[in-house]
């Protein structure tokens, strides 16, 4: 109709005025098509090294009271993340009966990534991940075997307390009291039921694939990658049944608490002591001397 006509003439006309006030070089940019965003490269097996460099050093020229106070929380992290699988996956006595290779999946994702997390995430002194962190700075003469001994021993005696009062509180918690207590006195049971040298070998083992996930997760930027390296070298060490020294701070002295028929020398000796050792063989060699090898100064 020719009200139409008019209407869609004007409104014509209209767009030509208002597009005669918007400068040309808008006008321009507005038309041509944005460049992507140029994505960050992806970090290199040698880009991984430098940062653990870094963050050892960092660790082996902290004071022995900051060493202690985030060795304590570390501990504290850890214990919670045991906590987690004892009272997940480990409370599964007929899933454990029907299909023991799921109960151990379940157990691994549940629990101890968690306490991993909240380690690197918050900030912690966690010794089994100083195994090879520390040791690398001292390979590198970036930290003197002094600076070494005294992160790992005041790491250590961090965790040990963040994990007994860990201990401490859950059994007081008695979260799992009555016929649930079977899983804490059960799990502590089997870990000192270990031969010196099955503890030692399983210590190895462990910290291999812990220090590993502390490696990869320093070396991702994002909160997001950082839960994917931690999530599948932990589960995978609970799932693998291997021995992590600092979670057995929590897991033996928890399981005593609840009724386990465990001495303290059969805790310290049978287990602590060969797992740490293990541990700091998994650590320093497997993963800080042979990425020092492969990626260090020569």
């Amino acid at each position: 109709s020719f009200t139409m006509q008019k209407i869609i003439a004007s409104f014509a006309l209209l767009c030509s005025c208002s597009e005669a006030f918007v400068p040309q070089s808008s006008l321009t940019q507005s038309r041509t098509r944005r460049a992507p965003l140029a994505r960050p490269l992806p970090v290199t097996p040698k880009d991984a090294y430098d940062k653990a460099l870094v963050l050892g050093t960092k660790k082996a020229l902290l004071s022995p009271a900051d060493t202690l106070l985030l060795g304590g929380a570390a501990g504290a992290h850890i214990a919670f993340g045991a906590f987690l699988m004892i009272s997940g996956g480990g409370s599964c006595p007929g899933l454990a009966a029907s299909n023991p290779g799921a109960q151990r999946i379940l157990m691994g994702a549940f629990g101890l990534p968690m306490g991993l997390f909240m380690t690197i995430a918050g900030g912690g002194e966690l010794v089994t991940g100083n195994f090879a962190l520390v040791s690398t700075a001292f390979y590198e003469g970036k930290a003197t075997l002094a600076q070494l001994l005294k992160n790992w021993s005041c790491a250590f005696t961090g965790n040990l307390i963040g994990s007994l009062l860990l201990a401490f509180l859950a059994f007081h918690a008695a979260t799992l009291a009555g016929p649930a207590s079977a899983a804490p006195i059960a799990i502590a049971t089997k870990k000192c039921s270990l031969t010196f040298a099955e503890a030692l070998c399983r210590g190895i083992l462990c910290n291999w694939l812990v220090c590993m996930a502390v490696w990869t997760a320093n070396a991702a930027d994002d909160i997001g990658s950082k839960v994917l390296a931690i999530f599948f070298p932990i589960t995978g060490f609970i799932a693998l049944g291997l021995e992590h020294s600092v979670a057995n701070m929590f897991i033996i002295p928890y399981g005593m608490m609840m009724g386990a028929s465990i001495t303290v020398n059969q805790f310290i000796l049978g287990n602590l002591l060969p797992v740490t050792l293990g541990n700091i063989i998994g650590g320093a060699v497997a993963v800080g001397a042979t990425y020092r090898k492969a990626y260090g100064s020569n």
